[in-house]
């Protein structure tokens, strides 16, 4: 991964689109129309993917409270809702990201975009791609994030490290991605577009093969 290392946010852009994304990358209700026609619309939302430009690039991740409303105690990315004031899916990411882990918008820099994800849970989701220098200070908000920790970039990028499972959920047929870096369990939404970013990294060719 020598490109990726040397330059990490020039090693994304080289690998990501460059524009918010219009196209849907993953649909939990392409196999359920029925399903999405019982929802009356789908809440538009963004999150950010922090890559952290270490010697060796890490993705930062936090672990949510066990008594939030969605998604309890699970693994994810920095984000939420789209508020009335955020005039873009990167000012969404950027805000939601400062709220959740005190992290300065102006400590990332933008990377590029992944296509959106529509989840079953009622969310349009926007990732944004954003690069971090190390030195950026910390301080989660208690009330929706237990945990902030980071795994190397590395390991994502390593496909024998995705695992895919699946699960009946009240008649709904749901297939996922699984990755357990040590001590971890991330999965659902957040694998999915973890497994899509490594994707375009390898295919890309904005690293190289150890």
């Amino acid at each position: 991964m020598k490109a990726l290392v040397e330059n990490p946010l020039a090693g994304l852009r080289a690998a990501l689109p460059q524009t918010p994304q219009d196209n849907v990358g993953r649909d939990d209700y392409a196999l359920y129309p029925e399903k999405r026609q019982a929802r009356s619309s789908l809440v538009p939302a963004s999150v950010l993917i922090p890559v952290i430009a270490h010697p060796e690039p890490t993705v930062l991740f936090t672990q949510r409270t066990a008594h939030l409303s969605h998604h309890s105690g699970q693994v994810s990315f920095p984000g939420g809702r789209r508020e009335a004031h955020d005039l873009s899916p990167v000012q969404t990411a950027l805000r939601e990201t400062m709220e959740e882990t005190g992290i300065d918008p102006a400590h990332v820099s933008l990377a590029g975009f992944l296509p959106r994800y529509l989840t079953g849970t009622g969310f349009d989701i926007s990732p944004v791609v954003g690069v971090l220098a190390p030195g950026f200070a910390l301080n989660p908000d208690p009330r929706e994030v237990a945990d902030v920790f980071e795994v190397p970039l590395s390991f994502f990028l390593d496909p024998a490290n995705v695992q895919q499972a699946s699960r009946d959920r009240d008649g709904w047929f749901h297939t996922f991605y699984i990755f357990e870096p040590p001590g971890r369990h991330i999965w659902g939404i957040t694998a999915a577009m973890l497994f899509d970013l490594s994707g375009r990294l390898r295919t890309a060719r904005a690293i190289e093969a150890p």
